[in-house]
């Protein structure tokens, strides 16, 4: 595959925030630690440290959690390494979306091994383990059900409720058995693991191990127990709450809209297939549509007895990830980067390393039918993030017959009535409305003339302007970038090399976007 890249300002897909802060801009300074540049990791490297007891928690849980699992080897040095003060983490989180969900997921993931490479050629005398945090305990399963693939939306019917990666997969078998050709990746890892979370490790680890990529579930008692006093401090306490209004505020002081919304408390109550906000009421805390109510004390006692029944929300769920993790940075989406500039108060109160927010790669692939047409119409790269609308404007006036807009014309028809009028004026002054009412008839007549050249000339063109339609289609499906729509599938089932090929042409650290033209 051919790797060219579009600067983010040229592709009009990107909101002025994430922009702004790509381009380092002066007022998003306050809002964040430092910026993910590879000579800049020298300075996270000096801040960034974890205790020895939260290392080795840390590894143990991991140990546990792979379990049976079958993992590479890379993987197994990778945990080990962790329990080392000279090893860090590189993260990217994501939801469990069944079969992978859209294309950015792969781009995440490959975004963070290939940091990893990266930081470790820069800094030999340091190890760099590349994480994917599942976000086990959503609840959303709306968001997580369904992908498309080759063009048809493929959807999880279940009744589940609570945390997603707590669900039983088996009744995946319903949408495998849909599938075009027979996938044993998702057929192992839904029918042969008890739950989602369970199923999502393995075919990470299966598309992944052999780059040492690391799959942490937050979704455990030690790891819940080693955040268990920031919860009872927030809680009680509602510190996040007061520090991210006041970010906030100042990043819409700055004009920048904010991404995610804090509450009073920011943590749910887990159990038993339950996932529900907790909210104050006078004396005693409440699970929202739960009998369940707490006083004071009681809540007090459940938090140090059972932090795993504790749930962060958006708000609080960074905090938690940076409390047990060695990690230097966190790589995401334009979203994900906006919400955490909201969260850099609520780091400093809890005297928490705020990590370097890196960018993801974001990708388009182009393949070789699409680039055939691509080439035709000679098309530039930047051409491709265009309306189809403008790119067939754009067409039309360099490939049409003539201007059938008509805008001399129009001139011309303006000067002739405005002489009338002047002459008319020196006669009867009466008459000027009735003349300008004539001559909004003659636009009339120009307007309806050049909507028939306008179509003749489409008609004239029809082939060009249907490839337009067809590449938009390909690239934007549905009107949206191709990675938040396909599915990996969609080009791994054609190409077995298709990750390996991410891995090769990614660039973690050039923050443009990529775009892949199969050769």
């Amino acid at each position: 595959m051919k790797l060219e890249t579009v600067p983010f300002d040229e592709t009009e897909c990107f909101a002025p925030i994430f922009l702004d802060y790509i381009n380092k801009k002066e007022s998003l300074a306050p809002f964040y630690n430092t910026f993910p540049n590879l000579d800049n990791f020298q300075e996270l490297l000096s801040q960034r440290s974890l205790s020895e007891d939260h290392r080795a928690i840390l590894v143990h849980v991991l140990n546990r959690q792979y379990g049976p699992l079958d993992k590479h080897e890379a993987v197994d040095f990778n945990i080990h390494s962790l329990g080392n003060d000279k090893t860090f983490t590189v993260t990217t989180g994501h939801q469990l979306n069944i079969f992978t969900g859209p294309l950015y997921f792969i781009y995440k993931i490959v975004t963070v091994i290939n940091a990893c490479e990266a930081l470790k050629a820069k800094y030999p005398e340091y190890h760099f383990v590349p994480v994917y945090w599942m976000a086990s305990e959503d609840h959303d399963l709306d968001e997580i059900s369904y992908f498309n693939l080759f063009g048809k939306k493929y959807e999880w019917n279940t009744d589940q409720k609570g945390p997603v990666g707590r669900m039983k997969p088996h009744s995946l078998n319903s949408v495998i058995d849909q599938l075009p050709e027979s996938v044993p990746l998702f057929e192992q890892a839904y029918l042969d693991h008890d739950t989602l979370a369970d199923a999502v490790r393995y075919y990470v680890n299966e598309l992944f191990g052999d780059q040492g990529l690391v799959v942490v579930d937050a979704d455990n008692p030690k790891l819940k127990r080693l955040f268990a006093p920031v919860i009872e401090k927030e809680v009680f306490e509602n510190h996040s709450n007061r520090l991210v209004e006041a970010k906030s505020q100042e990043l819409d002081a700055a004009g920048y809209k904010n991404q995610a919304f804090s509450r009073e408390i920011n943590f749910f109550y887990m159990q038993n297939g339950l996932r529900e906000r907790i909210v104050k009421e006078g004396e005693l805390f409440k699970v929202l549509n739960t009998e369940k109510v707490f006083s004071a004390a009681e809540m007090e006692a459940e938090i140090k007895t059972h932090p795993e029944n504790f749930s962060p929300n958006v708000i609080m769920r960074p905090l938690y990830q940076e409390s047990i993790l060695p990690n230097l940075a966190y790589c995401g989406g334009p979203a994900e980067i906006a919400y955490w500039l909201q969260l850099k108060g609520v780091f400093d109160h809890y005297e928490t390393f705020f990590p370097a927010l890196m960018p993801r790669v974001f990708n388009m692939v182009v393949n070789k039918a699409v680039q055939k047409k691509v080439d035709k119409l000679n098309l530039t790269k930047k051409d491709l993030f265009k309306s189809a609308h403008k790119l067939k404007e754009e067409y039309l006036d360099q490939h049409g017959q003539g201007d059938f807009d008509l805008k001399e014309e129009r001139a011309e028809l303006g000067k002739l009535f405005e002489q009338i009028k002047t002459k008319a004026e020196t006669i009867d002054g009466s008459l000027t409305g009735f003349i300008g009412a004539e001559g909004a008839k003659g636009f009339k007549i120009l307007d309806s003339i050049s909507k028939r050249l306008k179509k003749a000339e489409e008609q004239n063109n029809e082939t060009a302007l249907s490839q337009i339609d067809n590449i938009k289609d390909k690239l934007f499906p549905n009107g949206s970038l191709q990675e938040r729509h396909d599915n990996f599938l969609n080009f791994q089932l054609n190409h077995e090399g298709f990750i390996p090929e991410l891995l090769e042409k990614f660039d973690a650290f050039d923050y443009r976007f990529h775009i892949l033209q199969d050769a």
